[in-house]
């Protein structure tokens, strides 16, 4: 993966993106996220402004170019019309529309508030779309079990690898940044450090599960010529692991298993462990929240959801249930009696 450093873009756009990481302290993937939004925007400007040529591909068109001057133009109605751009040619889903929103308005409050390179902030009417809350999509305890016995049932001399993988995401419900940064010294005991969003860190105990999958691997991990010796998950060249490596051995594992790659992730499996220790561990929320490191208990509570049957059931054991009043039963005998008469 590039380094922010290695991409063309404007001494405006650049400043923005090192004062997100040196003064907000925003994260190496955070800031990553911001310059692509950014760089989609200013290619959709140019070409809305016709300083592009249009028989460019989209993703080719220049953006070194923006300056001040242009960006002091960019009204509300560009924005929109950005957004409709993006929703209409890009096919961007309202969480993905959100973000660029999200983009949009720290990036024109920097320019109009601490640069002080614009009069106008455009931005600082601009709805963000409504978000469709969705449950989210998770395993339950038997396609789980089904998922990591498909490691074992699978001959690869990364078995012990691989089965480590999944079994610290089914039970820890780490993120995948976090799994591939995990170095030896960072399990202590029973218990695993992780550096999570924002650079903050948070310890995590390992289940004797964890800790029996982590024990295996560490006997058969390379030793010799390891690039990064620190590092716990290494690739086949002998370096950290990827993100994409992690991404493609899950969806492996999850086609072995007969379950859709299309529909599970590495997140879904931390989304599978979140929703097992809140179903299951009877977690507090807030505790839920420190173990997932989230930064706002709203993004927790998306675990609380129940199934149906589970409601159900609930609902049939209130000891009020079955209760009904002596004069209603008096009534019900009595019509019983007189349906009897008439038949």
């Amino acid at each position: 993966m590039k380094n922010i450093s290695d991409f063309e873009m404007p001494l405006v756009l650049r400043d923005f993106l090192n004062y997100l990481q040196t003064i907000k302290g925003k994260s190496v993937n955070t800031v990553q996220v911001y310059f692509y939004d950014l760089r989609v925007f200013f290619r959709f400007l140019k070409l809305h402004r016709r300083l592009a040529d249009k028989q460019i591909e989209f993703d080719e068109i220049n953006i070194t170019d923006v300056d001040t001057e242009l960006l002091k133009t960019v009204t509300l109605s560009d924005l929109y019309s950005f957004m409709s751009f993006v929703s209409n040619n890009r096919d961007n889903t309202s969480n993905a529309r959100a973000r660029k929103v999200a983009s949009l308005r720290a990036f024109f409050n920097y320019l109009a508030n601490k640069a002080k390179l614009i009069d106008y902030n455009p931005a600082s009417e601009l709805e963000s779309p409504k978000i469709i809350k969705r449950l989210p999509r998770y395993l339950n305890v038997e396609e789980s079990k089904e998922l990591l016995d498909s490691v074992t049932t699978v001959n690869s001399e990364y078995s012990e690898r691989d089965y480590a993988i999944i079994t610290i995401f089914l039970n820890c419900g780490i993120r995948l940044s976090e799994l591939v940064g995990i170095n030896l010294n960072n399990i202590k005991n029973d218990s695993l450090t992780v550096i999570g969003k924002g650079d903050k860190e948070r310890s995590i105990p390992l289940n004797n599960a964890c800790l029996k999958a982590i024990n295996d691997y560490m006997k058969v991990r390379p030793v010799n010529s390891v690039k990064d010796k620190n590092a716990l998950f290494l690739s086949k060249r002998l370096q950290r692991i990827s993100k994409e490596s992690v991404q493609k051995i899950v969806k492996k594992y999850i086609k072995e298993a007969g379950l859709d790659p299309q529909r599970y992730s590495t997140h879904k499996l931390r989304h599978t462990a979140a929703t097992l220790m809140y179903k299951y561990g009877k977690v507090d929320i807030r505790a839920l929240q420190e173990l997932l490191g989230h930064q706002s208990i709203a993004t927790t509570e998306i675990y609380t959801h129940l199934e149906q049957e589970q409601l159900r059931d609930a609902v049939n054991k209130n000891p009020l249930s079955q209760f009904e009043p002596k004069s209603r039963k008096e009534l019900k005998s009595l019509d019983e009696e007189n349906i009897i008469k008439e038949l």
